[in-house]
């Protein structure tokens, strides 16, 4: 056959694959479609429209440094296709990278200056980048920073009569607005009015900041916690979390309800200080006759929570559960999830393990809807509470020696020891390189060796990279989450890899299962179950993201 002929030939069944593709993704099968995408790409690899439908592929998959890579060769092929620029633009975005995602917003609108929709995209980003250099211009040094979660005894609130005491900045800005008035007495000029409005401003919010700075917790900050008479809500009563408590907890906020601030307080107060003696490593042992369960992402999904309660129990010292992180963001009930998890570690210390996921840090909550709902439905003080608390959840479990469970996978390198894990200086926001990054980002494949991470973070590992981890530490297998999965489950690695992911119809759109992992002592054994989503209220998933985020969801 001619060159010509063959070549024509094969833009045709390009454009065949490129519709079963379309097809497979309008299904919500993302990860057919990039087969069929690069199945396509294959034939025709001279169409951008290939790459940047890949890319968006990759995007849903949440492969970012997929996206970006395809989305870039959309652009290289043919610098005038938008969505080429649109595509890498979602992707950083996705990542946080708000500078690297307005510079292709801006390219989208040079080449459709007239697309309402790429005009709002950008504005929307410029805001971002703006609110980025903002926080950046205030933020206060960590030489200067005090711990939130010192400043307040949860034991002396809530407990007394409302306090009549005026915040500081209240106080401040009265004795403010008294000078000024006597300066416009004086001068009586509209010079005078402005530079005394700007006095008021600046006064306050010098106020404000020097209260964030001291991290003092101001009486007047927390009138809102004492416990009304008309409260009707769950009660710890004598500062113990007991079980009907949080059976109490756990039915109001099925029904929507709130817990009372003051009692949240002294769930995440008393959670941080179990944290905080935990090793980076923790042992678990599990005596013989025993069963211990390992769930994966939750994702901020409480009503699939109840679920798997429904179905294996709930967390007791008889019953013990480890969730391996990702507890939060995406799902729009990351408030309830986190405090019913929470509550029972402090119910019971053995009775539910807690392990760092790469959704526990402040970049990802200030995206992915958790930063934005516990404003709502806390307060701002509780954001930073929380990112607190993050800082101290451990990073990975042994369980009798033989299972290693992490949320996301294994290093860049051979030779790490369990003792190396165990030493890692967790009290910080995930790095974006080392072994803290690799335990909470990286993802397992399928041929040996190592690779680039299809999320742009962390790396992937291949079964000879799990089979020598395991011989040098003297394991059986490895555990990990952070990918869903359709079945809730994947074995790879030949079965020395499991990944278990316990969100089932992730983010109201994937049609996957879920699924928890229950071991018997002594053998070990790993028993799968699965299950599929319940209803929910309506709220949808992302509902407290990134405004940004939310226009591409």
């Amino acid at each position: 056959m001619p060159i010509m002929d063959t070549e024509n030939s094969n833009i045709s069944r390009a454009e065949e694959v490129k519709v079963l593709a379309n097809e497979a993704f309008k299904a919500h099968k993302y990860a057919q479609a990039i087969d069929l995408y690069t199945q396509a790409i294959a034939l025709n690899g001279q169409n951008a429209v290939y790459w940047a439908n890949r890319a968006f592929a990759h995007i849903k998959l949440e492969e970012y440094g997929s996206a970006i890579q395809d989305a870039s060769k959309a652009v290289e092929v043919d610098p005038k296709y938008s969505k080429g620029y649109y595509r890498r633009g979602a992707a950083y975005l996705s990542m946080g990278k708000f500078k690297d995602a307005l510079k292709d917003f801006q390219q989208v609108k040079k080449i459709s200056p007239n697309d309402p929709d790429a005009t709002r995209k950008l504005k929307e980003c410029e805001k971002a980048v703006m609110k980025l250099k903002f926080e950046e211009a205030i933020a206060v040094p960590d030489s200067q920073r005090h711990s939130v979660a010192d400043s307040i005894d949860y034991h002396s609130i809530g407990t007394g009569p409302s306090s009549s005491s005026v915040p500081t900045e209240v106080a401040v800005a009265a004795v403010a607005v008294a000078v000024v008035a006597a300066v416009m007495m004086i001068v009586g000029t509209t010079l005078a009015t402005v530079v005394a409005i700007m006095v008021v401003v600046l006064v306050v919010l010098g106020a404000r900041w020097w209260g964030s700075c001291s991290g003092v917790f101001h009486e007047g900050q927390i009138r809102d916690l004492d416990v009304e008479p008309q409260y009707s809500g769950a009660r710890i009563d004598e500062d113990v979390v007991t079980l009907d408590f949080v059976k109490k907890m756990m039915d109001d906020f099925k029904n929507q309800k709130c817990l009372h601030k003051r009692y949240a307080y002294q769930i995440v107060l008393q959670t941080r200080e179990m944290l905080q003696a935990l090793p980076s490593l923790v042992d678990i042992n599990v005596p013989d006759g025993n069963h211990f369960t390992v769930c994966g992402d939750v994702h901020g999904q409480f009503y699939d929570l109840l679920n798997i309660f429904e179905l294996n129990g709930l967390p007791s010292d008889e019953n013990p559960y480890l969730f391996n992180g990702d507890f939060v963001d995406r799902g729009s009930f990351s408030v309830e999830v986190i405090l019913t998890l929470f509550a029972f570690k402090c119910m019971s210390p053995s009775a539910i393990y807690l392990a760092r996921g790469n959704h526990e840090s402040k970049g990802m909550n200030k995206i992915y809807g958790f930063e934005g709902e516990v404003r709502s439905k806390l307060s701002e003080k509780f954001v930073e509470l929380f990112a607190e608390v993050f800082c101290c959840l451990p990073l990975a479990h042994v369980i009798n020696e033989k299972v290693f469970v992490v949320h996301g996978g294994l290093f860049s390198v051979d030779g790490v020891k369990l003792s190396e894990i165990r030493a890692i200086d967790r009290f910080c926001e995930p790095p974006e390189e080392g072994l803290m990054c690799e335990l909470l980002w990286s993802d397992p494949q399928p041929y040996p060796g190592r690779g680039p991470s299809k999320r742009g973070v962390g790396l992937a590992f291949g079964g000879d990279v799990t089979k020598r981890f395991l011989q040098e530490n003297n394991l059986d297998l490895v555990v990990r989450s952070h990918e869903v999965k359709d079945e809730g489950y994947e074995i790879e690695h030949d079965g020395k890899l499991i990944t278990v992911f316990s969100a089932p119809n992730y983010c109201d759109q994937m049609g996957n299962k879920g699924a928890f992992i229950r071991f018997e002592a002594p053998d070990l054994k790993p028993n799968i179950v699965t299950f599929s989503a319940v209803p929910h209220p309506d709220v949808k998933p992302m509902a407290y993201a990134n405004n940004f985020l939310r226009m591409f969801s």
